[in-house]
């Protein structure tokens, strides 16, 4: 499967896709974006991304700040081949950071691959990524507005290592693909492809606890 990272640009922008299944936008791509605005029909920046999606004829994420009543989230919209599937929102606001938190985990089944989405400050919480890998996510697509460190790169490494999921992973105007031997790819490139393999590996795990069940036969 194939997915095209769009890091700096804007949907509007862009005419033509190259051939892919899935094609991610940063931040950039929708810039904000006012529910009620786009209800009323004043601004069609959800639709443009449907339309892109719809001509491409592929799955299409783009990373955008929504407002709702003044509240301000951090999003992923997410389309497939001209239809709008929804949008997923950072769950995890940390501080006194300016925006609303989430309430649900980012899961989508976009042309055919189940992807998980972490919004911003949710990579930093394992049991998100974790909860996406017990729900069968093929691929997790994480989105960052930028990139202030050295520690998402490693972080999506060893997630995807220890979880056995491919992590891709738009971050300001940075492109990066971690697969499951640990392995890390980066791009600078406006445009980047990146071919991923969708493999399920499992592993037996075994551990031992005392006690639950009174009638369970002793083992020592």
């Amino acid at each position: 499967m194939v997915f095209c990272v769009v890091a700096d640009s804007e949907i509007k922008d862009i005419q033509v896709l190259p051939e892919c299944d899935i094609a991610i936008f940063g931040f950039r791509g929708l810039g904000e974006v006012d529910y009620e605005k786009e209800l009323k029909g004043e601004s069609e920046k959800f639709e443009d991304a449907a339309k892109l999606s719809k001509k491409s004829k592929c799955g299409l994420l783009c990373g955008c700040r929504t407002v709702s009543r003044g509240l301000v989230r951090k999003s992923v919209a997410v389309s497939d081949k001209g239809k709008l599937l929804g949008i997923a929102d950072m769950n995890h606001v940390i501080d006194c950071e300016e925006y609303k938190g989430g309430s649900a985990l980012g899961f989508f089944n976009v042309n055919g691959c189940k992807l998980g989405i972490c919004v911003e400050n949710d990579l930093l919480f394992p049991e998100a990524v974790s909860a996406l890998a017990a729900c069968g996510c093929n691929v997790i697509v994480a989105m960052l507005e930028e990139i202030r460190n050295n520690l998402p790169p490693l972080i999506i490494r060893a997630y995807s290592y220890l979880y056995g999921i491919p992590i891709i992973m738009c971050a300001g105007k940075m492109a990066y693909f971690a697969d499951i031997t640990g392995a890390i790819a980066t791009s600078s490139q406006n445009t980047t492809l990146f071919e991923v393999s969708l493999k399920n590996c499992y592993h037996i795990v075994t551990t031992r606890r005392k006690g639950l069940i009174e009638d369970l036969k002793e083992d020592y």
